[in-house]
């Protein structure tokens, strides 16, 4: 008997980001996709090239899926975490801009089904928060970290998830609580920049999908780690990724690096 195909859900099905997923689910093997919801309505029309529905309601999604992938606008994630806990559905959060109550839903959805959040699904982002982490811990309080991201002109949330992810990595290697030494914005006379300062600087125009600069400067040089996002499909392809892990694993939170490390063969 032929094993039974996954059933992908999306969330924000006519954004770029959900657009993206569709395709990637649509030619993935072992993949079908059972249906979308976007905030721009169209319930009872199909997704273009997919012949997949678009539904009415979240809980009707949730309840045709084996899980759900969301890249819908900050704001509704709470809502979306208990519907994947009344249908006991896995579900993949690639949106950004999440809050503290956002990210305590997601813990409790985490308790009943298996849920992965992560602010970018990018391979070589995770790996670049590696990198970042590994260089903090070996460079000293001397060398002054700063993180620079540039995106396209309609993104919402600022600094970027991935931005703020890779801060969080560079604070990990330090050791440090990074709500205590970031500085997310900097504007008229400031004084001199304090010891152990991670700072952020945000670019936002044109059709730019993503890139991110790690830049670590003492007084005699600079590192500087970076990664830049060609085509949406990366994205994509690894939260496609992350939906056949979060169908396999035990109720619980997980990161992407959770999920690399079971592409890596659990090293």
């Amino acid at each position: 008997m032929a094993e039974q195909a996954l059933r992908v859900g999306i969330i924000g099905c006519m954004g770029r980001m959900g657009q993206a997923v569709a395709a990637v689910v649509t030619a993935a093997d072992g993949l079908v996709l059972a249906g979308g919801i976007d905030r721009a309505g169209n319930p009872g029309q199909r997704l273009a090239g997919t012949g997949a529905p678009i539904v009415a309601d979240i809980a009707g999604l949730f309840e045709i899926s084996d899980v759900v992938i969301d890249f819908s606008a900050p704001g509704s994630t709470a809502a979306h975490a208990e519907a994947a806990t009344v249908a006991a559905t896995a579900l993949v959060v690639g949106t950004t801009g999440l809050t503290a109550s956002d990210h305590a839903a997601l813990d409790a959805a985490g308790k009943s089904t298996a849920i992965v959040q992560a602010g970018n699904f990018s391979l070589g982002v995770n790996l670049l928060m590696a990198l970042t982490e590994e260089a903090a811990r070996v460079l000293g309080d001397d060398w002054d970290i700063d993180i620079l991201e540039m995106h396209h002109r309609h993104k919402v949330d600022a600094p970027s998830g991935t931005a703020l992810m890779l801060g969080e990595a560079a604070a990990k290697g330090r050791g440090v609580d990074l709500d205590t030494v970031a500085c997310k914005a900097r504007d008229g006379v400031i004084g001199e920049r304090p010891v152990g300062e991670i700072g952020f600087a945000t670019l936002r125009g044109g059709a730019v999908i993503g890139e991110h600069e790690v830049i670590f400067a003492s007084d005699s040089e600079r590192l500087v780690l970076s990664h830049k996002a060609e085509n949406r499909s990366l994205f994509a392809k690894g939260a496609v990724v992350a939906a056949r892990f979060a169908a396999t694993v035990p109720a619980g939170r997980y990161s992407m690096q959770d999920v690399l490390k079971l592409q890596l063969g659990g090293q």
